[in-house]
């Protein structure tokens, strides 16, 4: 059994009690530490020498300095680490819209069609598409900090490039910047489940991995509401080059700021593992363990793949939205270019709401089958609002539809990064949120492509019916997939040990170390 203190925290720099395995005198150690059996693949694995074969070399710390992972305790570095994340996520993804957002003025002011323009936000999705397995299995060899710091210098350095860009013939040289954010992205998406995994105590995984991807719905949210306020609609070029001017060195020196924090601040792991299916994940890696297998095991799990189509028509639908809504509102609005942007600032606002709740909410009970259901139903019924709404007329109608819209929507992007790591744990939680992502990235293409042509030659109604009718299917899609919460039974205490830990709490809190001969 497990003495688990998730309240302590590590105190860096000063000696520290530890809190150990405690054993009974009639029980093995290590059948409480194989808790959920592995698929053949791991157990192969673990048969060749990795992972648990030997005692002494895994329960306790040998002679070589290998840590001692069944300490259980968190860290007081672990909300800098989330919140640099979301950072770095926010100034990436205000990048990725920043564009879409004012997309009239911008093709005006580069001279090109307003599927070029889609184009800067689609080669986010294409780029994902085609770099998500080389980077998962560079996160897997390098670990978190060497990808942080790779990802935070692309970002940094796309955003730089991008100041060549401020003559009308230079469109090339935007596409280049954006290509090279673009990469950055492919860093970002991934990391929100690992870095809550790796940090976060058990009660606090899933409010974790609901903050990190906050700051991608944050950074959504200030490319919608900023740059129609920097860069204003005006015909003279010159002047509104000086506009784009100020908007890209704010956010050059947003993105050097943040890669110099990643370097002071960001760190692979704790000291200590924050909960105990860390603590396993960690004492049941093995260098030997197969790439490609990993891959294939998730592939054979039929609850993941059908989270992965639904959790892709889902968000899909959110790139395709994004991208279009300035095209759309103006159609129907026009002139209004800043209330679209207001009107997207709404939809991602109400979404990290949304995505709080839903983190909260998951920590205190679990429900994530229920909890992802209610959401998508939801997400349909603001979809089919919205769409009956938006040429009512009455911009103060469809700002409250699209806000009660996203509300849902993007509330619901968490909770499927929580519920992919629960169906697939122990496998990485890189790898699962990457396939998740890059069913996004598809889908996000097909529908910002197929909803732009509709719009064009049939309307905005006709363009978002067509959305709400493969969130339908995601809809039906969840029903079938079963609550298989892998991670929680491995999180799970027993009442034994809840009584044991207050008991020990009340009393000296002095640690109870296994014997050699107990293991």
């Amino acid at each position: 059994m497990v003495n688990e203190y998730p309240n302590l925290e590590e105190n860096d720099g000063t000696p520290e009690q530890e809190f150990v395995l405690q054993a009974e005198p009639s029980m093995s150690a290590l059948p409480s530490v194989f808790m959920y059996p592995r698929s053949s693949t791991h157990s192969s694995t673990l048969a060749q020498g990795g992972g648990l074969a030997s005692p002494n070399s895994s329960v306790h710390p040998s002679s070589s300095g290998r840590k001692d992972f069944t300490v259980i305790k968190v860290s007081k570095r672990r909300w800098k680490v989330v919140l640099l994340f979301s950072c770095y996520s926010m100034c990436n993804h205000f990048q990725w819209i920043q564009y879409g957002s004012i997309s009239n003025i911008f093709m005006n002011f580069y001279e090109v069609s307003p599927f070029a323009i889609d184009w800067l936000s689609m080669c986010y999705m294409l780029t994902y598409i085609f770099l998500l397995l080389p980077v998962a299995w560079l996160l897997e060899i390098f670990g978190l900090r060497t990808i942080a710091l790779a990802g935070f210098a692309l970002n940094c350095l796309g955003a730089w490039v991008k100041l060549g860009s401020l003559q009308p013939h230079l469109f090339a040289v935007t596409i280049l910047g954006q290509v090279i954010c673009s990469v950055a992205q492919v860093f970002i998406l991934g990391m929100p489940s690992r870095i809550a995994s790796v940090w976060s105590g058990p009660n606090e995984v899933s409010n974790a991995c609901s903050i990190a991807v906050f700051g991608n719905q944050l950074g959504i949210a200030i490319g919608f509401f900023v740059p129609p306020i920097l860069v204003p609609n005006i015909e003279d070029k010159n002047k509104l080059s000086h506009h784009i001017r100020h908007m890209f060195y704010l956010i050059g020196g947003f993105a050097t700021l943040l890669f110099i924090l990643v370097i002071i601040i960001f760190k692979e792991k704790p000291k200590y593992p924050p909960n105990r299916a860390q603590s396993l994940s960690y004492a049941l890696a093995s260098h030997d363990a197969s790439y490609l297998s990993s891959i294939a095991w998730l592939f054979k799990n039929l609850n993941f793949i059908l989270l992965v189509i639904t959790y892709g028509l889902n968000a899909g639908a959110f790139y395709a939205l994004s991208t279009l809504l300035n095209r759309m509102a103006i159609l129907h609005y026009l002139g209004e270019e800043v209330n679209a942007g207001r009107i997207g600032l709404t939809i991602i606002i109400s979404g990290m709401l949304g995505a709080v709740i839903s983190g909260i909410w998951l920590d205190r009970l679990k429900t994530y089958k229920e909890t992802v259901l209610v959401v998508y139903i939801m997400t349909l019924v603001g979809m089919v609002v919205y769409t009956m709404t938006l040429n009512l007329g009455h911009l103060w109608i469809v700002f409250i539809t699209a806000g009660t819209m996203g509300f849902f929507m993007t509330g619901h992007l968490p909770l499927g990064f929580e519920f992919a790591v629960e169906l697939t744990y122990p496998e990485s939680e890189g790898m699962s949120s990457g396939l998740l992502n890059m069913s996004a990235q598809v889908f996000g293409i097909i529908f910002t492509i197929s909803q732009g042509q509709i719009i064009s030659n049939y309307g905005t109604m006709h363009g978002n019916i067509f959305l709400c009718v493969f969130l339908t299917l995601g809809t039906a899609l969840i029903a079938f997939i079963k609550a298989d919460l892998q991670r929680q039974r491995e999180n799970k205490e027993n009442p034994e040990n809840e009584l044991q830990e207050e008991e020990e709490s009340n009393a000296s809190k002095v640690p109870t170390t296994v014997s050699e001969e107990h293991l």
